[in-house]
């Protein structure tokens, strides 16, 4: 059984991988907006790698849970997966941003 502070702590981790992960989709947006690709797909990239780290984070958690483990539900591993949801919607609208930001690129450069 993990203890509540255990719980606590792997929501931190997820927090925190899923908060990098967030702040590197943010700035990818804001380099595909100024035509920056390469590092709007680097960013994405990064980020996209956090959400993995999230991701085996999480289940190892639930691997317990499902071999029988006892979980205790904390305020933090709410949050934790809140954060790690919203981000994957983020990391999934940050991909069609880039490729619209990139789209709307080579419209403006045949125009020019």
């Amino acid at each position: 059984m993990a203890t509540k502070q255990e719980i606590s702590m792997i929501g931190f981790e997820i927090v925190a991988y899923a908060g990098d992960a967030q702040t590197d989709l943010i700035a990818a947006l804001d380099a595909a907006r100024t035509g920056n690709f390469e590092e709007a797909e680097r960013l994405h990239k990064q980020a996209s790698d956090e959400l993995i780290g999230a991701h085996d984070t999480q289940t190892k958690l639930l691997s317990q849970e499902a071999g029988g483990g006892e979980m205790d539900v904390t305020f933090i591993m709410v949050h934790a997966q809140d954060t790690l949801m919203t981000t994957m919607m983020l990391e999934k609208q940050t991909r069609f941003m880039i490729d619209e930001y990139r789209r709307i690129a080579a419209l403006e450069a045949k125009l020019s």
